[in-house]
């Protein structure tokens, strides 16, 4: 059994222990928290629950610990740093830093001889590959990605900390006629606000300037200023009736010409349609751990993402079942 460790037990924890559940080969040890262990509850009755601060007592125990950690201030402090005393798998998604989070992890993980695993998800991860294989595929070619419709957590987040909003949910939307665009092999050449809309459920608190709040996350920088946006006053009895999951999806294509004069058009498309974004995230991590943990096994140490990473690796199969069934 591939022994696995949780650290961190929000939205992603939770999905991590349900995934693990549903497999033959791995078992839930422990669940480590910067909250008081008492309070933290599991479903997973014969898993430990425990302060972070006794982690390392652990080593022996885990073999490969999950970082359910946020990519603004977590990740980036605790994987390279766990990665000197396990082997270890993340959900990095800040793609721009991706390539300097790499190589604190590669560089730590090397030190011990530990096996480290970053940006593992739908996007970085299954969306990456896709974007691999197309672009190998059709070098000839355009990568257009679109998400939701869904729920950006962090954007949802941002509108929360304005003043005056007790609550909020932003859903990322795809603009149907770029979308088809794209389908129908065109080519197009698409700003930002021409790929996605953003719409805002916000619940106000009594008294609170509606105005003001819509013109601030309208105007906001990084986060809606780019975007048509808009802004639906709610109550808090409809944001728990119609807003109270986490969906979330998007497409991967690639549009591309093949042939001497470059005559026939091709579009290669991956979509994913998700009823809880945190719940797919976990599944995917969990498939990617026990790769970790087989790569591992092989001799494999230092920083690695799902580029490199064997399908074969992923799955409690065989390679003669996957060839006789999936082949």
């Amino acid at each position: 059994m591939i022994r696995i460790g949780i650290l961190g037990y929000g939205n992603l924890g939770r999905g991590i222990e349900c995934a693990v559940k549903h497999t033959r080969d791995m078992k839930l040890v422990a669940v480590f928290t910067r909250r008081d262990p008492s309070g933290v509850k599991i479903l997973t009755s014969d898993a430990k629950v425990d302060s972070v601060e006794n982690i390392l007592s652990y080593q022996d125990e885990i073999d490969v610990l999950v970082l359910c950690g946020g990519s603004a201030t977590d990740l980036p402090i605790q994987t390279p740093e766990y990665a000197k005393y396990f082997n270890v798998i993340d959900s990095f998604d800040t793609h721009a830093n991706i390539p300097e989070h790499f190589s604190k992890v590669d560089d730590a993980a090397k030190v011990t001889g530990h096996f480290g695993l970053i940006s593992v998800g739908w996007d970085p991860g299954m969306f990456s590959l896709n974007r691999v294989y197309a672009n190998a595929i059709l070098p000839n070619g355009a990568d257009y990605t679109f998400w939701g419709k869904g729920v950006s957590q962090g954007h949802s987040d941002a509108v929360r900390r304005i003043e005056g909003v007790l609550d909020a949910r932003q859903y990322t939307v795809p603009v149907e006629s770029a979308l088809e665009s794209v389908r129908n092999g065109k080519n197009p050449e698409l700003t930002t606000r021409q790929k996605h809309t953003r719409e805002c459920y916000v619940v106000a608190a009594e008294g609170a300037d509606k105005a003001k709040i819509e013109k601030e996350i309208k105007t906001m920088p990084n986060y809606f200023a780019d975007y048509d946006t808009t802004v639906h006053f709610i109550t808090a009895e409809e944001m728990k009736k119609n807003h109270s999951k986490l969906p979330h999806g998007g497409f991967v294509i690639r549009s591309g010409k093949t042939g001497w004069e470059d005559e026939n058009n091709h579009v290669i498309e991956y979509r994913l349609k998700l009823d809880s974004n945190p719940e797919f995230t976990a599944s995917v991590i969990v498939a990617y751990a026990r790769a970790a943990y087989r790569m591992h096994k092989d001799g494999k140490i230092g920083a690695h993402t799902v580029f490199d990473v064997a399908p074969a690796y992923l799955l409690d199969m065989s390679a003669d079942e996957i060839r006789a069934h999936l082949l």
